[in-house]
């Protein structure tokens, strides 16, 4: 039988800058070897001084690195961390009025300072979760995940093995950092004032002392990896306007034979290859550039305006 503790203790004071988070962690806990320790990034922000007198869409600009989709007053947007999220993570909830929070600098490594921590004044070795909350795609509602993290496997690979029928498990690779960052949110709650959380139980997911392991890092897909690099409206606009600066999140140049029939389909007339190309007995108007951008093909000039020759960039 497996069983799994999570504690989220009352009483925790109002963080402030410069407060010592590990002297507040260990008031409140008593971490033994093997547990995780998970702490949400609004209080490691608070210590770290990233409050701001200021409102989301004033600090947004500063905390985006691109703005993956608009939808009404929603902004969904690329963090410097690689994160994808709603306002880039800036919080204005559990905070003085007129105040906001921005989300810490560099979460694994606040993560590391506080597992260091730990290990100094106790001797124990444990596993570090900072959270956020964040939206999912295709679901309604939130769940914390973990934003920074160490001495900890972030996502067991499954791959390679066998389940107990014998079927290869070619992809799983559970997110456990996410599943410990959403079951410590359980006990913690949204209004309790319950910053911190002890998870019993997963020992097997914490490294030795002196290994920190990849951080939340690790669990972000590269700009470029994601199937969703945009919104589905801005992935329209995005390809249309043909910005160079905006092919990264459409992917790696798509096969010929994936743009053939794209091209067919929007326009009608099939394509054939040539010498590394695709040539298509239609002009290279704005149909076909913007089919080309969004598959990391471009479009060459021609001297039969009515043949549009297309190569795929070089990655």
């Amino acid at each position: 039988m497996n069983r799994l503790e999570v504690l989220a203790p009352d009483g925790v004071p109002e963080v402030r800058a410069g407060d010592d988070l590990v002297a507040l962690l260990l008031a409140a806990l008593d971490p033994r070897d093997g547990d995780v320790l998970v702490v949400t990034s609004k209080v490691v922000s608070k210590a770290e001084g990233r409050v701001r007198t200021s409102d989301r869409d004033e600090a947004l600009a500063g905390e985006t690195v691109r703005v993956v989709a608009r939808r009404g007053p929603t902004t969904i947007v690329r963090t410097r961390h690689g994160l994808t999220m709603a306002a880039a993570g800036i919080d204005a909830s559990n905070v003085e009025l007129g105040s906001i929070v921005l989300l810490p600098l560099d979460p694994d490594a606040s993560a590391r300072a506080l597992r260091a921590g730990v290990h100094e004044r106790t001797g124990r070795t444990v596993g570090v979760v900072v959270t956020d909350t964040a939206g999912r795609a295709w679901r309604e509602g939130q769940t914390d995940i973990a934003v920074g993290a160490a001495g900890l496997l972030v996502a067991e690979e499954y791959a390679g093995r066998t389940d107990p029928h014998g079927n290869p498990l070619a992809v799983t690779a559970p997110a456990v950092a996410d599943e410990l960052a959403g079951a410590a949110e359980l006990a913690q709650g949204k209004l309790a004032g319950r910053p911190f959380a002890l998870v019993r139980g997963r020992a097997d997911l914490v490294l030795p002392a002196g290994e920190d392991g990849p951080g939340a890092r690790a669990l972000v897909r590269p700009e470029g990896g994601d199937l969703f690099g945009y919104g589905a409206r801005e992935a329209v606009i995005r390809a249309l306007a043909g910005d160079p600066a905006d092919r990264a999140p459409f992917g790696a140049p798509a096969s010929a034979d994936e743009l053939a029939a794209a091209l067919l389909l929007v326009t009608g007339a099939e394509s054939r290859p040539q010498d590394g190309e695709l040539r298509i007995a239609v002009p290279a108007g704005p149909e076909v550039a913007a089919l080309a951008f969004a598959h990391g093909w471009e479009v060459l000039a021609d001297q039969d305006s009515a043949v549009a020759r297309l190569r795929p960039l070089s990655p």
